[in-house]
């Protein structure tokens, strides 16, 4: 996701600092750039030149000194501790009026934004995957989020072509918190053995979705899927029709993630 991200922002004319402190997934976001950048010249929707100037315009790094900037989009695991403290870390490389946007699907902001000094520059920032095709973004506001750094956000993600829509802070916001129930009924009918993975997948495209419950978990990832189905389940108060699935538990287990590990659902080359 952060990868996409940064595509976004490169692609928008905006010089980016890709942050990784993994230096081989740092190696891999920069070879699926270039390949999603060449995919898009072959079919003749960019230039070459404009390729070349968007990697360019990203510094890849595993050093956060490196990270000098005015508006943040972290997309790291989605643990709070762990965003709270890149964002308190990035705050005292960076003196001034910077934007602190998070990305995460299911954490509240808030919780987030409170353990940041000054709060209000703290925004939920949510792009869907994968990001350089998705138009949406869910603008997440919590009651210390100032207006003008909502205000600057949904023009950001205007530049960058996406339709920003503003939303308060809640479990699941909006796109996740009416999705569940996507993902959850499916994998129970699977859990109860009335239909396979592949049926699912195939009825629910046949009716018009472009993915199937399976298919998109998948492309997700199961891990954070899984995360996101437990967040909510619990924030809500751990409602029946929520509760996550065991399959999905048990693929997390294996490490069957989906496409990023090549197993989920399907098996992937």
């Amino acid at each position: 996701m952060g990868a996409g991200i940064a595509q976004v922002t490169a692609q928008s004319g905006f010089n980016t600092v890709l942050y990784e402190l993994n230096e081989s997934v740092l190696a891999k976001a920069k070879i699926s750039i270039e390949k999603n950048l060449s995919t898009l010249v072959e079919k003749g929707k960019i230039a070459e030149t404009e390729k070349q100037k968007t990697i360019q315009r990203i510094q890849f790094t595993s050093d956060l000194r490196a990270c000098l900037a005015d508006v943040f989009i972290e997309a790291i695991i989605e643990k709070p501790e762990a965003k709270i403290a890149l964002f308190n870390q990035l705050a005292e490389l960076n003196p001034g009026e910077i934007i602190f946007a998070s990305n995460t699907s299911s954490l509240s902001v808030a919780a987030i934004a409170e353990k940041i000094k000054d709060p209000e520059r703290v925004i939920g920032m949510h792009f869907f995957n994968p990001a350089p095709l998705m138009k949406l973004v869910e603008v997440v506001n919590t009651g210390y989020t100032s207006p003008g750094v909502t205000q600057t956000i949904c023009e950001l993600a205007r530049r960058m072509g996406k339709t920003p829509v503003v939303c308060k802070d809640s479990p699941g916001f909006i796109v996740n918190r009416v999705a569940r129930p996507y993902y959850i009924e499916s994998l129970r009918l699977a859990e109860e053995g009335v239909i396979s993975f592949e049926q699912i997948d195939s009825l629910l495209e046949a009716t018009g979705f472009k993915m199937g419950p399976f298919k998109l978990m998948d492309l997700i990832g199961n891990d954070v899927n899984y995360a996101v189905s437990c967040s909510l389940y619990e924030q809500l108060g751990k409602p029946e029709r929520l509760k996550p699935s065991s399959i999905q538990k048990e693929k997390v287990d294996q490490g069957e993630l989906g496409k990023k590990t090549g197993k989920g659902y399907y098996t992937y080359s």
